[in-house]
């Protein structure tokens, strides 16, 4: 998908300097000042804090919901018996000609 020519690149950061920007506004360095100085939105911020106060971590698996995680394993286990009820047909049709 190309970008847009007003969108910035899309930037990577480490679960450590994540951590050191959520320490910053945990010792009272206001939000307006992390996000200019770091040149990150609001919304990426208050992801950072809430992940950092919840779970102490910065992967999305860590910090799913009870629901997500087990849509998750629903959809997976979905996709199992599809899978066994195919094998199960194909046994029947051959099982059928014989």
């Amino acid at each position: 998908m190309p970008e847009s020519k007003n969108r910035k690149p899309r930037r990577k950061f480490t679960a450590e300097l994540k951590s050191q920007i959520v320490q910053l506004y945990q010792n009272g360095k206001r939000k307006c000042d992390i996000i200019n100085e770091y040149d990150i939105s609001p919304s990426l911020l208050d992801k950072w804090i809430k992940q950092a106060e919840s779970t102490g971590s910065f992967t999305e698996k860590d910090n799913r919901t009870p629901e997500e995680q087990e849509l998750i394993e629903l959809r997976k286990r979905n996709k199992q018996l599809e899978m066994e009820n195919d094998i199960l047909k194909q046994a029947a049709l051959i099982l059928g000609r014989k």
